[in-house]
């Protein structure tokens, strides 16, 4: 019985477990369910309750959300790809001459001008331009540029020459300077030093007639370098042929535009061979503007380079300074500079115009301070004579007038552009035989603050601040060149210290703060700085009557007459004009005998040096009363050296007669005897 019971008692109990379980799992399912229907029927409610601006919140906060993510994701691409560029920069860097596809004959002319590797200009711009596209390349002065563009020309002739032998001109070379052009005519003579025999070029910007010109194109050279008017001029006489042209350069393309040879860049545009000329342009400085139009003229779908970013370690070798000071102050520290040699080594002085050059010299040789003038006045020859002497040692300060600075000016612009009109109906009257000739020209393709490459140069000094920020960054770009240091300094006049000092003042001047203030920002955009020169006005005081002595002695008459003497001296050393000296010899001794009369300037002895108590003491101790005592300008108690006190031969006043004996001397007014 109590096993039947058990099992009774046991059997419900199986049975109704399970039951019961899933009663309590049904109830608690159901509970849930009901649940989560009443929380997403209260959220309805609540999200219907809720206002639109609570709502709008949420959807900003998602959107904002979103585009961080958005942010991330594009940092952490453009960190990738910047790690990729380093990366491939680095293989980049360790390439040679011969991995870029150069012919071997160029690489070994290149390994003889002892360039180790490619700068980023070449390494970027050389593999595109034998590919056969357009470059347009935007790098600083001093990378090379000009080896980027001239070694693919010359490898793309030698290729075609390998094939196909026959002479013509493959290369146009447009340069805006005729200092520049010499350059770069150098630049290729000595690339193609292994292959004379293939390659000829010629340079179309000496003085030299139309006939001689005429017959050195005869010979189809395969380069020619020229500036835009010198070219156009040739093609349109028939002397130079740009039928099966292949290659055009631009170096400085934007100087190009801004001097004046819009016309001329046009027409040679329109002669050229249309869809075959491959065209490469190079500058330091590109405006958008100046693109469009040059873009307009030449290029078909051009690769834009603009390498400024890589070169911002070098350009920390550029140190640049500014000082503000009064216009005579000018005179007082570039005295000082140079005097007591605060900056060593070759410096470039900028100045105004050409006037002020030459006054700037003649108040250097009052001092003994060697330097030499370089202007548009100057003949071709002359003044690329005076570079390589510059670059050989023999000059280490070269004065040069920044005439061409002026074109930056917006005011200046209508008034140059009337000039440029006006010379160009002098140069028709001239060919028809009309009108006069208009004395002392200047050179109009004529600059030295770009292209030319001054070698060495330790320092720049803006004597007279540029009218532009665009002339400032390629007047500082002579210095600091190929990784070497270099100073940039320049002087500023204030505008409450302007016209103060009126022998020295230059309308100029006037706008010095305002092109110094153009001058910080755009630097800034490169990472550069213009810091103070710090210096001791008052020890710097103690100079000023000997400036003032300088200055004094630099007349007008005297500027006058230096710019005279030295074109005078051209004359006598032209070859020209050797032989037309030769058949009439009585001009050659006019032009001497004018030399004779010319006035010379009054020198000063005692500025040639620097006298001791002059020096600070951190130099040299300089000499004070307290230390050696008071020094009179005469010996007191000597007697036998005073003249005119009493007591003395010759009586009160020093004008009574001298005794004739042993030792005395003769009344010199008595003795002298006049001719009848």
């Amino acid at each position: 019985m109590a096993k039947r019971k058990l099992n009774e008692t046991d059997e419900p109990s199986v049975v109704t477990e399970p039951q019961t379980q899933k009663k309590t799992k049904k109830s608690s399912t159901e509970k849930k369910e009901k649940k989560e229907k009443k929380s997403k029927s209260q959220n309805v409610k609540t999200q219907e309750e809720k206002p639109e601006a609570t709502q709008q919140q949420e959807q900003q906060q998602t959107e904002e959300e979103q585009e961080l993510e958005q942010q991330l994701k594009d940092e952490q691409k453009q960190q990738d790809e910047k790690d990729e560029k380093k990366q491939g920069e680095k293989d980049d860097a360790d390439l040679t001459f011969s991995d870029l596809g150069l012919d071997p004959r160029l690489v070994q002319a290149v390994a003889k001008q002892s360039f180790e590797k490619p700068t980023l200009v070449q390494r970027k711009a050389i593999p595109l331009a034998l590919a056969g596209q357009d470059v347009l390349c935007k790098a600083k002065t001093g990378s090379g540029k000009t080896a980027a563009y001239v070694l693919p020309v010359l490898s793309g002739i030698l290729k075609r020459k390998a094939t196909d032998p026959t002479p013509f001109t493959s290369a146009l070379i447009l340069v805006p300077t005729r200092e520049l052009a010499d350059q770069v005519h150098k630049a290729i003579d000595a690339f193609s030093a292994f292959c004379t025999k293939d390659i000829q070029s010629a340079k179309l910007t000496d003085n030299v007639s139309d006939a001689v010109l005429r017959s050195l194109l005869a010979n189809a050279p395969d380069v020619i370098v020229s500036t835009p008017a010198r070219a156009w001029h040739n093609i349109e006489s028939g002397a130079l042929s740009v039928a099966k042209l292949q290659y055009l350069v631009l170096d400085e393309a934007d100087l190009v535009l801004s001097y004046g040879y819009d016309e001329d860049m046009e027409n040679i545009a329109r002669s050229l061979p249309k869809g075959g000329v491959q065209t490469t342009m190079m500058s330091a400085t590109l405006v958008s503007d100046e693109l469009d139009t040059l873009k307009g003229f030449f290029c078909r779908n051009p690769t834009m380079l603009d390498l400024k970013e890589e070169f911002s370690n070098e350009d920390e070798k550029l140190t640049q300074f500014y000082v503000k000071c009064g216009e005579d102050d000018k005179w007082l520290i570039s005295y000082l500079i140079f005097k007591l040699q605060l900056i060593k080594g070759p410096c470039l002085v900028f100045v105004a115009d050409i006037d002020r050059a030459y006054r700037l010299k003649l108040f250097f040789e009052q001092f003994s301070i060697r330097s030499c003038v370089l202007n548009s006045e100057l003949p071709i020859n002359t003044r690329i004579k005076i570079i390589e002497e510059f670059n050989r040692g023999i000059y280490d300060i070269i004065i040069a007038s920044d005439e061409r600075s002026e074109v930056f000016l917006e005011d200046e612009k209508t008034e140059e552009k009337k000039g440029e009109q006006g010379e160009k109906k002098e140069g028709e009257e001239k060919k028809s035989g009309k009108g006069k000739k208009k004395k002392g020209r200047r050179d109009q393709e004529y600059g030295v603050s770009r292209g030319i490459d001054f070698k060495n140069v330790a320092a720049v000094i803006n004597f007279d601040m540029p009218t532009s920020s665009s002339s400032y960054i390629h007047r500082i770009g002579r210095t600091a060149r190929a990784g070497r240091a270099g100073i940039a300094l320049s002087m500023v006049v204030p505008h409450d210290l302007y016209g103060k000092h009126k022998p020295t003042s230059i309308k100029q001047c006037e706008k010095d703060e305002k092109v110094l203030a153009k001058v910080m920002r755009q630097q800034a955009k490169l990472n550069r700085k213009l810091e103070p020169y710090n210096f001791n006005k008052d020890q710097m005081e103690a100079f000023r009557y000997r400036m003032n002595d300088a200055l004094r002695a630099v007349t007008k008459v005297a500027i006058r007459e230096a710019r005279t003497r030295e074109l005078r001296q051209e004359l006598l050393r032209s070859e020209t004009l050797k032989r037309y000296f030769e058949e009439n010899p009585h001009e050659l001794s006019h032009l001497r005998h004018d030399g004779e009369l010319g006035t010379k300037m009054r020198q000063q002895a005692h500025l040639k040096h620097v006298p001791d108590y002059l020096l600070p003491q951190d130099g040299k101790n300089a000499l004070t009363e307290s230390q050696i005592g008071f020094v009179p300008f005469k010996k007191q108690g000597d007697d036998k050296k005073t003249r005119g006190k009493k007591g003395v031969k010759g009586g009160k006043g020093g004008h009574g007669k001298y005794k004739k004996g042993p030792g005395g001397r003769k009344n010199v007014l008595k003795t002298f005897r006049v001719r009848k």
